[in-house]
């Protein structure tokens, strides 16, 4: 496995991580946990949960897994603010929310430190005075370690990058974003601002949700128990300049002798600024496959045809944003 800074902090995480969106949901508790152990074994040591992925039950699953003393192996990253609950403070980033959710994560997590603790969006309703604060207290409490934004735009990102350091506050070290062969559209702001200001950015939905590993180029529709057959809303992301860059991939990957989602993967490792890729699995074949991305080494040519193929994908709109209404 290969490891990297996340951004200019002093933190090591592994080039790809753990997505675990699907735990509790997609894949069951002994499935699971089982991924978790594997991934370990094999030198992953990023996991990415959020209070809300599941239910709360990918954060209890986690915490499940990583009992037994497995706990200090692991950069272990969380978020808040999107909707967690009914009421007028059941979402956003306020210190009331924040200090609420912080301690409920721990709790099913089974830890007492978060390692990396992300805002999930923007808060349009909140100060940032009072997010980064009540970030900054997180960090001198001990509770957290390093805090990360998701979802930002690169112009709200820039504007807690100033007030961070105009007042003394702990600063985001990561930024986490839809980013993929499918999704190009964080070179244009994101990715320059990232490398200038030292944040590693944190691709979610690399594969865009499983097109880039072919499963959607087939024919006979969705592969069973796939994302669109157990979120039908997934259907919003699919359409055929997605599909036909996933055949495109999928026929690449077969002469370069590795799957499509490894071939992904390792295009999205090798862009400036990315620290670690989280992939989710549901199935420990899946994990084994996404493995190989890190030691993939791709050549020039292949590398030149990816960006070519997936230069339109540069412009338009994001493959996925997350924002509080």
């Amino acid at each position: 496995m290969k490891y990297r800074r996340l951004g200019k902090s002093g933190l090591t995480v592994s080039a790809l991580g753990l997505g675990t969106n699907a735990f509790g949901k997609r894949a069951d508790v002994e499935t699971s946990i089982s991924i978790i152990h594997q991934a370990l074994d094999f030198g992953i040591n990023f996991i990415d949960t959020a209070n809300i992925y599941a239910g709360t039950a990918s954060e209890t699953i986690i915490g499940q897994a990583l009992a037994g003393g497995r706990r200090h192996n692991v950069v272990l990253a969380t978020k808040a603010g999107l909707v967690r609950s009914e009421g007028p403070n059941g979402s956003g980033s306020s210190r009331f929310h924040l200090q609420q959710e912080l301690d409920q994560s721990l709790q099913r997590l089974k830890t007492d430190y978060i390692d990396l603790y992300q805002i999930h969006t923007f808060d349009p309703h909140t100060p940032l005075e009072e997010t980064l604060r009540t970030l900054d207290d997180m960090v001198a409490s001990g509770k957290v370690r390093y805090i990360g934004a998701s979802n930002y735009a690169a112009w709200e990102l820039m504007k807690a990058l100033g007030i961070s350091e105009r007042k003394g506050f702990e600063p985001y070290v990561s930024m986490q974003t839809s980013y993929s062969l499918a999704d190009r559209t964080p070179e244009q702001e994101l990715v320059p601002l990232c490398l200038d200001q030292g944040l590693g950015i944190i691709p979610y939905f690399p594969l865009a949700g499983g097109i880039l590993s072919g499963k959607y180029s087939e024919e006979g529709g969705a592969p069973e128990g796939s994302r669109v057959q157990t979120d039908p809303g997934f259907n919003r992301f699919l359409d055929e300049r997605k599909i036909e860059l996933g055949r495109r991939v999928s026929s690449l990957a077969a002469d370069y002798g590795c799957s499509p989602s490894a071939l992904s993967l390792a295009w999205l490792m090798d862009k400036p600024a990315v620290s670690t890729v989280i992939a989710g699995a549901t199935r420990p074949e899946q994990l084994a496959d996404n493995l190989q991305s890190a030691e993939l080494n791709l050549s020039a040519g292949v590398k030149q045809q990816l960006e070519e193929w997936s230069t339109p994908f540069r412009f338009g709109e994001p493959f996925a944003v997350y924002r509080l209404s």
